[in-house]
């Protein structure tokens, strides 16, 4: 066992339902027993009780949940930075002729390297990925995961129109090749399997329906895709689909929709749609980084939460700016600060929250991780700035651990990332640098 002596900070509880949801231990202390936290409390506490057991002292830092991140695309990390486009442009241009490169695996091999280690040196400890078009990168993907311990949530991306041909399929084919990857990976370690649609723009009905088909066959699957994230698509969709009622309709029509479903961006819902949502517990994963970078509006997230449905973040890569959820949730706080009394005012309760238990929640692995409650894994991010850089400086000099955390959200980056463990396992750590003084 190993003591792990700390400041940290989490949500064990909503803050967007309960006022003193934000825990904080200045000096404490967390008890870990093979990746599994199995007491924690003040250090002197658990040093009281545990003498002999070896301490890894982390003061100097902030040691916050791992993060989850509920929507980042696998093959888009080489084109993150396509500014100036709105959404459909942007895929035209950008990210369907890099997608179209994943039918060879050496190629997706590469990048799939790239992509856990972009997610991981950020402190993102669990994902909900889209896959590749091609069932065999969506294998390599998994096979990179699993060597570096990423606990990942992903599946084949499918569509069989408005695309590039390559990466067109059919409904009998989605079916084969998602029945072949769910039983190679779903539940095999720290994997999951998520069906895949691309959207409803790029999906027939009769890939929805093949979609459906293994959901009704593996009930344990997660679900996702987009919604509502654009105008123009959600007007394409209306034309496509006539006799839904709307974007959200198309899904439901299918039987794709339940707790275990995920929709990002939801930017424009009608008020029918976020009554459907919170009715079936499906989550919206709000992007801000994204919808502003491709002009996609200010996410309603009054709206969605008066409405009752949960909401999680996502990096939205390659059409968000980069791994960092730190960065959403600095971007979701200026979003809902921009629409005024339409906007639901953010605390670092809130954004914390957002980066960790309300993914988990969205991933159905609420019991497993996104806090430091006794029985979860020990999925941790330790944020240490290097000496001398103005984070540093401004976290040396906080008013205490909260204050510390809002200027973390404020002005963290990757490089501000020292140590990320998944399940106890060390999986990044930044190289040594000078000595940091303690911060708070």
């Amino acid at each position: 066992m190993t003591i792990y002596r700390t400041t940290y900070l989490h949500t064990p509880a909503n803050p967007f339902e309960v006022a003193q949801a934000l825990n904080i231990q200045e000096d404490g202390g967390l008890l870990v027993r093979n990746g599994r936290i199995v007491q924690s409390g003040p250090y002197a506490d658990l040093r009281a009780a545990h003498p002999l057991e070896t301490v890894e002292d982390l003061r100097g830092g902030l040691l916050l949940p791992g993060f989850v991140d509920t929507h980042v695309h696998f093959p888009q990390v080489r084109i993150i930075g396509g500014l100036g486009v709105p959404l459909l442009d942007w895929l035209d241009r950008y990210a369907l002729p890099e997608e179209a490169k994943f039918g060879e695996n050496a190629y997706a091999a590469a990048v799939a390297r790239e992509f856990v280690a972009g997610l991981t040196s950020s402190g993102t400890t669990t994902a909900l990925v889209f896959g590749s078009h091609f069932a065999s990168a969506v294998d390599v993907l998994f096979q990179e995961a699993s060597r570096v311990g990423l606990r990942t949530v992903a599946g084949q991306v499918v569509s069989d129109r408005l695309l590039r041909p390559e990466l067109h399929t059919t409904p009998e084919r989605a079916y084969q090749e998602g029945r072949a990857l769910i039983e190679k990976w779903h539940g095999t370690g720290r994997t999951l399997y998520a069906v895949t649609p691309r959207f409803s723009l790029s999906a027939s009905e009769g890939i929805l329906e093949s979609c459906a088909a293994l959901m009704n066959e593996f009930p344990d699957v997660r679900f996702t895709s987009h919604i509502n994230e654009n105008l123009k698509e959600i007007e394409t969709v209306r034309e496509l689909f006539p006799e839904s009622r709307d974007y959200l309709d198309t899904y439901e029509r299918a039987g794709l929709i339940s707790g275990r479903s995920v929709l990002a961006h939801n930017v424009h819902p009608a008020e029918r749609e976020l009554s459907a949502m919170a009715a079936h517990g499906c989550t919206a994963a709000h992007c801000p980084c994204s919808n502003a970078a491709l002009g996609s509006g200010l996410f309603p997230l009054k709206r969605h939460l008066n409405a009752g449905v949960p909401v999680s973040l996502g990096s939205d890569v390659g059409g968000g700016t980069g791994f960092s959820l730190l960065k959403e949730g600095l971007q979701a706080y200026f979003m809902q600060q921009l629409l005024g009394e339409d906007g639901e005012a953010l605390s670092p309760a809130h954004l914390l929250y957002l980066c960790t238990r309300a993914g988990a929640r969205a991933l159905g692995l609420e019991s497993e991780v996104g806090d430091f409650s006794v029985g979860k894994a020990f999925d941790a991010v330790l944020f240490r700035p290097p000496a001398g850089s103005t984070l540093h400086t401004v976290l040396q000099h906080a008013h205490g651990p909260e204050r510390a955390l809002a200027s973390l959200f404020a002005s963290g980056t990757q490089s501000d990332v020292q140590t990320v463990w998944i399940e106890g396992e060390r999986v990044y750590s930044r190289a040594s640098l000078p000595e940091a003084a303690p911060l708070i």
